[in-house]
């Protein structure tokens, strides 16, 4: 049936007839394909409800306000979770460093862009990235990481410990005025866009999951990548960088980036184990390492040593 009034959008677009290429997906129940004929190539999102593309339309009316470059909205299904969006090629960071381009010009646009949404009042409608969000979302590395790994679930008493020591670092984590995150905000969602000007030449994409937050979130996302090794002296430009162009109080925000990274890692590690288990989706185990790695260089903050305690009593040495 979904097939179907698929079919029948594309109809309604005049595309019934157009060639049709799948491509990559995400962790989530959504997929894309490329829809191409002789006069136009576009990009299809078919997000299946519960998913909702509402949210994805408002970011993309708002980055486009703002002068960036998210793709055009074309044509929408509300109702049933069909859109079709601007194609913007496929000249991915990733890809394009996997091809033997320098990194470090392109990580300093994504965050000349990070440091340029400082600059602007973020959006009211948007949800808040909360303390409760946060604390929410840290429950995902008790509830699948641990058992997954020891064999066990955690003690009321040691889960108790957690959210007290989280509760202690939450209050560091505001450094500067709160801006749109975009979450995932990595080399696999950015695009280089040849031909457009400063900061539109970066593309973006798979921002539906937006929150208003403290900045140091998406420079953690785009600087230690679940899926990609971002070299150590371009990541230290880039914070150098951010600090220097934001006037932001350099130690503050280190450790705000510091507790936002290890938030993160603890979070995609619950995430991928439990998209293995629940979903059999195991090629997500394969980059459990390198958010391991990541977890274990946050932690060497002097602001998270309690953190790093409980680790390493819950399950030893964590940056295996």
């Amino acid at each position: 049936m979904r097939e179907q009034h698929l079919a029948d959008f594309l109809k309604q677009n005049q595309l019934d007839a157009a060639k049709r290429q799948a491509l990559a997906g995400d962790a989530s129940s959504r997929r894309y394909e490329r829809i191409s004929d002789v006069a136009r190539s576009v990009i299809l999102m078919d997000a299946p409800p519960p998913e909702n593309v509402g949210p994805f339309i408002e970011v993309a009316a708002l980055l486009k306000a703002q002068g960036y470059s998210p793709p055009e909205i074309i044509a929408a299904d509300l109702s049933r979770g069909f859109l079709l969006l601007e194609d913007l090629g496929d000249t991915l960071f990733a890809r394009l460093i996997d091809a033997g381009a320098e990194e470090a010009p392109l990580y300093q646009l994504a965050a000349d862009f990070l440091i340029d949404l400082t600059r602007r009042s973020p959006p009211s409608g948007l949800p808040r990235f909360s303390d409760d969000y946060i604390s929410e979302q840290n429950e995902l590395f008790l509830d699948w990481y641990i058992p997954d790994q020891s064999g066990a679930s955690v003690s009321p008493r040691d889960r108790q410990m957690y959210r007290d020591i989280w509760s202690r670092l939450l209050p560091k984590i505001r450094v500067g005025p709160d801006v749109i995150l975009l979450r995932d905000f990595h080399a696999e969602n950015l695009l280089y866009l040849e031909g457009r000007e400063g900061l539109k030449a970066l593309g973006v994409l798979d921002f539906q999951d937006a929150l208003v937050g403290p900045p140091a979130y998406d420079l953690a996302s785009l600087l230690q990548d679940a899926r990609r090794d971002v070299g150590v002296e371009t990541a230290e430009q880039m914070i150098r960088r951010y600090i220097e162009q934001t006037n932001v109080e350099e130690n503050a925000f280190r450790s705000s980036y510091a507790i936002l990274g290890a938030h993160r890692a603890l979070r995609i590690m619950g995430i991928f184990v439990r998209l293995a288990k629940a979903q059999g989706k195991t090629r997500y185990l394969d980059m459990l390492p390198r958010m391991r790695r990541h977890l274990a260089h946050n932690l060497a903050h002097p602001e998270l040593g309690e953190l790093e305690g409980w680790l390493q009593k819950t399950l030893g040495d964590i940056g295996q």
